[in-house]
């Protein structure tokens, strides 16, 4: 494998700049240790997980990657600021915990007040003498302002085109990296990590070379043996075109799982459920109908989340493959790319 260095590669000391996003009810540590042992950054997100959960799900990755106890494991733990807001006030509070594990990294996303965790974090390590890598999402350059002011590792930039959820206002990922890109030329700032629709090596070429500093690719994964998604899901998923997905607060509704913070929704397959709502049922009568679907088996109204990028990947393999492939894609057109001053 030809190294792609990036200074993502470097701070994590891994060989690839490909991070695998973290994936309520789609990831599994199966597939994180899969994306960390081919080159890459594996991720598991922690939702409503207990800890008594998360850690038996670090442990399998630890033994998967063959770290001893009490040692790093290369990994990253994905927080959601609002479910955090609602774990962290009980008698099991999530974070601490996770921190004690050792991941090399704790990622961050929608919250009215994520930074009070970013705190958290940075009094942890202060008290235990180590350093976790602390990602933060953010849809705008604002966010990313406040991100740095914050003393965040990277931001990831993510643009409207991603599956799952996001900024509702955010712009394409190519006109908001490079405004984020604009922001920190001066003052240095974070690493920038982007995500968003990104499913090619071609792609993570694109952006590199535009000035990223290492790519996020969720949906790309989905399309894996290791992820969670049951077999009529990825079978959605292969008949996804690129006009397949949308943003849309409707799958929240009938999948019961509202809270969000203002200003964000969720991307998604695109089926009856959209059409349950724009022909003007009401909610009780889309819930009837969602409950009754998932009772019969009505593959029709799956909530499938995934990005723009399904409609360019059409098999399902080894994660550990899909890292590889896409690492291999990449430096074909990163070293195509110096043709154009030859």
């Amino acid at each position: 494998m030809i190294p792609i260095n990036t200074r993502l590669t470097e701070r994590l000391n891994i060989k690839t700049p490909i991070i695998c996003a973290p994936m309520p009810f789609a990831d599994t540590p199966e597939l994180a240790a899969a994306v960390t042992s081919a080159g890459g950054l594996g991720n598991i997100g922690a939702v409503n997980s207990s800890t008594a959960v998360l850690k038996d799900k670090i442990q399998k990755i630890r033994t998967a990657l063959k770290i001893a106890n009490g040692a790093p494991v290369p990994i990253a733990v994905g927080f959601i600021g609002w479910i955090l807001d609602r774990t962290e006030a009980t008698d099991d509070p999530r974070l601490g915990a996770v921190l004690d594990e050792r991941p090399t990294a704790v990622w961050f996303a929608f919250g009215v007040d994520l930074y009070k965790y970013v705190d958290t974090v940075h009094a942890h390590d202060k008290k235990s003498g180590r350093k976790t890598f602390v990602f933060v999402i953010v849809s705008s350059v604002e966010d990313a302002r406040r991100a740095a002011a914050h003393g965040v590792d990277a931001v990831v930039v993510q643009g409207t085109e991603a599956g799952g959820h996001g900024g509702a206002e955010a712009p394409p990922l190519l006109t908001l990296l490079q405004a984020v890109l604009h922001e920190f030329k001066a003052g240095g700032g974070p690493l920038v990590v982007t995500a968003g629709g990104i499913s090619t090596g071609a792609q993570i070429a694109a952006l590199l070379t535009m000035g990223a500093d290492g790519v996020v690719l969720g949906t790309r994964f989905l399309f894996t043996d290791e992820c969670e998604y049951s077999p009529a899901k990825k079978d959605v998923l292969l008949k996804a075109d690129l006009n397949a997905t949308v943003r849309a607060m409707v799958f929240d509704e009938v999948g019961r799982t509202m809270g969000w913070p203002p200003k964000c929704d969720g991307r998604a397959i695109a089926n009856k459920l959209m059409e349950d709502y724009t022909t003007g049922l009401t909610l009780e009568e889309r819930l009837q109908k969602f409950d009754e679907g998932a009772k019969n088996g009505d593959n029709e109204r799956l909530i499938v989340w995934a990005g723009v990028g399904a409609g360019l990947v059409d098999e399902i393999k080894g994660a550990a493959d899909v890292v590889r492939e896409l690492h291999e894609d990449a430096v074909e057109h990163l070293q195509r790319a110096t043709k154009f001053l030859s």
